[in-house]
């Protein structure tokens, strides 16, 4: 069971701080600082600066991307900014648009 979820409807703007997983279906700006997975679902909106222990992308994310362990593009995810992490995978049907940290 998930920790928190942002609903499809809901719009957050500020800082979010979590310890827990944490799934994404909504709009959040502003920065998103995760210290379990965080998953941005298809169809969600992210323009966040986001710090997480792993990173699944189905939706848009704007903002730079900082994983302890992994970021995944899933296929119909888009990520635009910079990543860092130890491993990146990018789906068929993903798109990227950044530079990308390995040595972590």
């Amino acid at each position: 069971m998930a920790g928190t979820i942002i609903g499809n409807g809901l719009t957050i703007e500020g800082e979010i701080t979590s310890d827990e997983e944490v799934i994404v279906a909504g709009t959040v700006r502003g920065k998103l600082t995760v210290e379990g997975p965080l998953t941005i679902d298809a169809g969600a909106l992210v323009e966040a600066d986001i710090g997480a222990a792993s990173l699944q992308v189905g939706g848009n994310v704007t903002g730079n991307v900082t994983a302890a362990d992994r970021v995944d593009l899933l296929a119909g995810g888009r990520l635009v900014g910079d990543v860092k992490a130890s491993r990146l995978t990018i789906a068929d049907g993903a798109s990227f648009k950044g530079n990308v940290d390995m040595d972590v």
